[in-house]
C-alpha cells in the first residue's frame, strides 16, 4: 500500500513538472514577443525594467502561500525571468571581482544567472565601463550593516552621470576557507578589510597570533590561498567551490545578522513603484543651523530620512557632501516638495537616483 500510494506521489510530481515546465516555455515565448512589439516600436535598448521586475517579485511574495519560504520562491522566479529576459536581450552586468565575491553573488540575486557577469578590478572601472556603454549595469557595494559605508562608492557618484537603478541587500556570510588541514596550520588569513573587521571578535578568540592581511576582495584572498597550505581566505561559500578550498570554519562574522547593501548603476531613469527610495547628494553653505534647516523639510512633510553620511567634498577643508536616502520616489508630490525645499537653502543638489526598495 505504501508503495503505491508513492508511486502515485511521484507521478504526481512528473505531471506538475510536465506542467510548469510548459508554463516556462509559454512564458518564454510571450517574452520573445514582447521582445518584436518592442523593436517594432523602435526600442532597440536593453529590456531590462527595474520597476517592473520589483513589482512582479512583490506579487510573487504576496501570493505565496506556503510551504516555501518568501526568498525561495522569489529566488526561482527571479531565475525564470533571467532566463526570459536573455532571450529578449542578453544584459552585460560589471561588477567588483575576481569571481566568488559577495559582490558577484549580488549580481546574481539581483539580475539572476542568465547574465553577463563581468568581473573588474575596482569600483571606479565599474563606473567607467557602465558610463562608456560596455556595460548595461554596475552594481557596487554602499554599506555593510556592522562596518558603516563604503565610501569609495560614495565619492565615484558625486561626478558620475549615471543613476542608482536598484538596490540589493545581501545576507553576508563570512567562512574560513584554506588548504590547511585545520587552524592550528593557518599561519596568514586574508580578506577584504571590511570582513577583517566584521569578524574581529572571532579571529581574536580563534586566531589570535595569526598575522591579518587585507587585500582588494574576499574573491581575491580565496584565489592567492588556493594553492597555499599555511594560509586561509574570508570569503562566502561560492568562494569555496570555485577555488577548490575547504571550509575549516563557517559563519564567523561577529554578528549572525552582517547584511551588506549594494547600487545598481545604470543609465535610465526608474518610475515609481510604490515602494521606493531615493538617494541624493547636497553639499549646504557654511552658516550656522544649515545642517537643522536642511533635515527640516522632511521632518515636517512625513518623509523618512533612512540614511545620511557626510563626506570630504575636496573642495577646500572641513567642506562636506552628504549622501541622503529618503523614503519615496522623486516622482510623489511630498517627496518633490521636500527636494525643492532642500535645493533652495543647499549651495548644491543632485538627485541621484529614485529605485525600489530591495525585494528580501
Amino acid at each position: 500500500m505504501a508503495n503505491d500510494n508513492l508511486k502515485k506521489a511521484r507521478q504526481a510530481i512528473d505531471s506538475l513538472d510536465e506542467r510548469i515546465q510548459g508554463l516556462i516555455a509559454e512564458r518564454a515565448g510571450v517574452a520573445q514577443e514582447i521582445a518584436r512589439i518592442k523593436a517594432a516600436d523602435g526600442d532597440t535598448g536593453d529590456f531590462y525594467r527595474p520597476a517592473r521586475e520589483a513589482e512582479v517579485l512583490r506579487a510573487v511574495k504576496q501570493r505565496n502561500g506556503g510551504p516555501l519560504a518568501d526568498e525561495t520562491i522569489t529566488r526561482l522566479m527571479r531565475e525564470i525571468m533571467s532566463a526570459c529576459l536573455s532571450l529578449e536581450s542578453p544584459l552585460k552586468v560589471a561588477y567588483l571581482g575576481p569571481e566568488g565575491t559577495y559582490t558577484q553573488a549580488a549580481v546574481y540575486k539581483h539580475f539572476g544567472h542568465s547574465v553577463d557577469a563581468v568581473a573588474l578590478a575596482a569600483i571606479d572601472e565599474i563606473f567607467r565601463e557602465v558610463e562608456a556603454g560596455n556595460a548595461h549595469y554596475g552594481v557596487v557595494p554602499v554599506e555593510n550593516s556592522t562596518e558603516g559605508v563604503v565610501s569609495y562608492t560614495l565619492d565615484q557618484l558625486v561626478g558620475s552621470p549615471l543613476s542608482i537603478c536598484g538596490e540589493v541587500a545581501l545576507a553576508v556570510h563570512h567562512h574560513l576557507l584554506s588548504n590547511a588541514s585545520d587552524l592550528a596550520s593557518v599561519k596568514r588569513v586574508v580578506a577584504h578589510a571590511q570582513s577583517l573587521a566584521q569578524c574581529r571578535k572571532w579571529l581574536d578568540a580563534n586566531m589570535p597570533n595569526v598575522v591579518r592581511e587585507a587585500v582588494a576582495s574576499n574573491g581575491q584572498a580565496a584565489r592567492m590561498v588556493r594553492q597555499e597550505s599555511q594560509s586561509a581566505a574570508i570569503a562566502g561559500r561560492a568562494a569555496s567551490d570555485l577555488y577548490e578550498l575547504s571550509v575549516l570554519a563557517a559563519n564567523i562574522e561577529d554578528d549572525p545578522n552582517n547584511t551588506t547593501r549594494f547600487l545598481v548603476l545604470g543609465r535610465q531613469a526608474v518610475p515609481s513603484t510604490g515602494a521606493d527610495m531615493t538617494s541624493v547628494l547636497v553639499s549646504i553653505r557654511n552658516q550656522p543651523g544649515m545642517l537643522h534647516r536642511l533635515l527640516a523639510p522632511a521632518a515636517e512633510a512625513g518623509v523618512d530620512l533612512s540614511r545620511i553620511e557626510s563626506r570630504p567634498s575636496r573642495r577646500q577643508a572641513w567642506d562636506y557632501n552628504f549622501f541622503i536616502d529618503l523614503e519615496g520616489h522623486v516622482e510623489e508630490p511630498r517627496v518633490k516638495q521636500v527636494l525643492e525645499r532642500i535645493e533652495s537653502d543647499a549651495a548644491f543638489l543632485k538627485i541621484l537616483g529614485s529605485y525600489p526598495k530591495a525585494v528580501l
